[in-house]
């Protein structure tokens, strides 16, 4: 339950346990939000469920273990990067106040060595965890835990990015617990989700489906959210200005393909045509809102070659042509009058268009509302945190849906900046 709101992580405990949960943990953020309460309630609404306590202690063992366990934890974890006193002091703490010690093996430089040490010093479980920004970057909870196990006998748990195909793979693999957070608590629904990963881990096969490449990893995800999922990903950054798609319900998702030319002179975006292909997104920079450098006959070429779309920063024409091939073209003005083939700019240099940046292989996503740019040294992280993004919307329809309003929901008055 790494939530902020108290109130939401036992509604959704509530819910996972129908789906067949067997513990629930109190996250860290809901602990550092609502302090030993997020203990203690969810206690209270669910006496006969194990919870853990995420504590992510690193000092001060003892205190924060019993402080946990009076609030009701059975389980509390502490970070693998602790010094050995600070774990043998909460190995103390733990059997004088009867609960038990999970060791967070998040970040550690030697995961394996460590994971021999703390069983040595006896802790009940070890955690192979990668966090939430490290599986942005594409670490992955199955590598470490493969390592581990073979290491140690003491109950290992896989923790990051579990879904029902990964949790599988991590029981398959040796995982005694599975640890699950964004697929079932930003999940619309949450009991199902929980139960389809009940269902998975209880028959666990190691997957054997072919991987997909980075590239198609990127692109199925991008191709899965919303570019105002990817702007909220990137910190409200990334979006084109005035920029505005000319066929509604089409989506582009793609590599740039980059034109620089001037006030309608259409040599270079035609040419870089020829350049172009499936997965391609053509962007070009015109300077100019009153002279066309594209129209029906450029769209037309594009959609036979199975270009993924156009992006224009200037006017584009023949619009009563390009409606009816149905082909995604985003631009910021339509015009009637076209320009003269010079020849003038360049092809995949880098360019501004709609205010922003954009650099040849960079990634465009374009939709309904707009057009975003995503540098291609990023890709695979804002797509994956985008799809973060995406999960928690869903789920705040859902319980909007359910009739709380939305500052309701997000405890909007609390959260507002002080001073």
């Amino acid at each position: 339950m790494d939530l902020l709101e108290l109130d939401r992580s036992i509604q959704i405990a509530k819910e996972a346990v129908l789906g067949g949960a067997d513990w629930i943990e109190a996250g860290t953020p809901l602990i550092k939000s609502e302090g030993m309460d997020s203990v203690r309630e969810m206690k209270k609404a669910l006496p006969g469920t194990k919870i853990v306590a995420d504590m992510k202690t690193v000092d001060t063992g003892a205190m924060e273990v019993e402080m946990a366990a009076k609030a009701g934890a059975d389980i509390v974890a502490l970070l693998a990067a602790s010094d050995n006193s600070t774990v043998e002091d909460a190995l103390r703490a733990a059997r004088k106040y009867g609960v038990q010690i999970m060791m967070d093996l998040l970040t550690v430089p030697d995961p394996v060595g460590r994971s021999r040490e703390l069983e040595e010093l006896g802790v009940d479980y070890i955690c192979v965890h990668v966090g939430i920004d490290q599986q942005m970057t594409g670490k992955d909870t199955i590598d470490f835990l493969k390592q581990i196990v073979k290491e140690v006998k003491t109950p290992v748990a896989a923790a990051g990015g579990m879904d029902a195909a990964s949790a599988a793979d991590a029981v398959a693999s040796g995982a005694a617990i599975v640890i699950v957070g964004g697929s079932i608590v930003r999940s619309a629904n949450v009991t199902e989700s929980a139960r389809k990963i009940r269902e998975s881990i209880d028959v666990a096969q190691a997957s054997t489906a072919p991987k997909m490449s980075l590239e198609e990893e990127i692109v199925s995800l991008l191709r899965s959210v919303s570019s105002s999922n990817i702007s909220d990903a990137m910190h409200r950054k990334g979006a084109m200005r005035g920029i505005h798609p000319l066929i509604p319900g089409k989506k582009i998702v793609g590599k740039a393909i980059t034109v620089q030319t001037f006030a309608g002179d259409w040599a270079k975006p035609v040419e870089a045509i020829d350049l172009a292909g499936p997965g391609d997104v053509l962007v070009i920079y015109n300077g100019s809102n009153s002279i066309a450098p594209w129209g029906g006959l450029a769209t037309l070429s594009c959609k036979i070659r199975g270009i993924e779309g156009v992006v224009v920063d200037g006017a584009v024409r023949d619009l009563q042509e390009i409606r009816p091939m149905d082909y995604p073209l985003f631009s910021s003005d339509v015009v009637p009058n076209a320009g003269d083939p010079k020849g003038m700019g360049e092809i995949n240099s880098e360019i501004v268009c709609g205010g922003q940046t954009v650099r040849p292989g960079d990634y465009i996503v374009g939709d309904d509302s707009g057009v975003v740019v995503i540098p291609k040294e990023r890709a695979y992280e804002i797509a994956r945190r985008a799809k973060e993004v995406e999960k928690t919307e869903n789920r705040l329809f859902e319980e909007i849906s359910r009739g709380k309003t939305l500052s309701q929901v997000v405890s909007l008055q609390k959260w507002e900046k002080i001073g």
